[in-house]
């Protein structure tokens, strides 16, 4: 310790000596010393624009939730909504409840992708609830702790999504094709069906996990099975490398629809 002080204090007056020794010396160690406050001062600069894109962030999450939220909340009543009317405080729109949340730890490169989200029964979240976000459906609540729900991604080979084409087009079910981020394959679609390249595909609404018309993204190249349906590849709104922030929806009759289903 006493060695490395004794050492610092003649590095500084070898500096200092150097700085007095003449024009250059003094002109060498003054463009020395700005590069070293230009770097400090950038340095500074971009944990300062960090901290505050984070924020931003955050901020966006929760304006894209409420904006979602309200939508929810128009699409459910017959009339038109007041201007001004406040948000219900529960989360509550139509038949769905909406809990904003944040991605805790994500996997991405492997056939069973998952999410740990940053919410749990404490916040009302429950096993099966839907993970959404304003670009597509992206996953299922599998386990929920206290604090943390564990969430099947929608890459993953177990999970798919009922999709329709356009508003009001066919349906089929919709996988990940279990090698990009950002393509799936709607698949059960007759052939006598027409649609065109680019077309958006949204959530059918007949899932009692997700809402209806939440956008998925655009139909790309298709081809024929068994002479009989389309397989039509998608081109996926959502970035899944880039997920921060979602929503977790939860369809609030699913436990009656089930218990009716599992009578018949």
């Amino acid at each position: 310790m006493i060695n490395a002080a004794i050492f610092i204090l003649l590095e500084v007056a070898a500096l200092n000596m150097l700085r007095n020794n003449g024009t250059l010396q003094n002109i060498w160690f003054s463009k020395g010393m700005q590069a070293v406050s230009g770097t400090v001062w950038g340095m500074t600069q971009d944990i300062k624009q960090y901290f505050s894109l984070r924020k931003s962030n955050e901020a966006l999450a929760l304006e894209n939730y409420q904006l979602r939220l309200q939508l929810a909340e128009i699409e459910a009543q017959t009339g038109l909504q007041t201007a001004g009317q406040e948000l219900p405080e529960d989360g509550i729109a139509g038949n769905y409840r909406y809990i904003p949340a944040s991605i805790v730890k994500i996997s991405n490169n492997t056939h069973h992708n998952y999410m740990i989200i940053g919410k749990g029964t404490e916040d009302g979240v429950s096993k099966g609830a839907g993970v959404i976000t304003g670009k597509g459906a992206i996953g299922v609540i599998d386990a929920v702790s206290r604090n943390y729900s564990y969430a099947r991604s929608f890459k993953n080979h177990e999970m798919n999504i009922s999709a329709r084409l356009g508003k009001e087009g066919a349906v089929g079910p919709m996988a990940w094709d279990g090698f990009s981020s950002s393509r799936a394959i709607l698949s059960e679609i007759p052939h006598h069906v027409e649609f065109e390249k680019g077309d958006t595909v949204f959530t059918s609404g007949f899932s009692s996990i997700f809402p209806p018309d939440i956008p998925l993204g655009t139909t790309g190249e298709a081809k024929i099975v068994n002479g009989a349906t389309y397989d039509i590849e998608i081109n996926l709104f959502e970035d899944f490398g880039a997920l921060r922030y979602v929503t977790i929806v939860e369809n609030i009759g699913k436990e009656e629809i089930e218990k009716l289903e599992d009578e018949i």
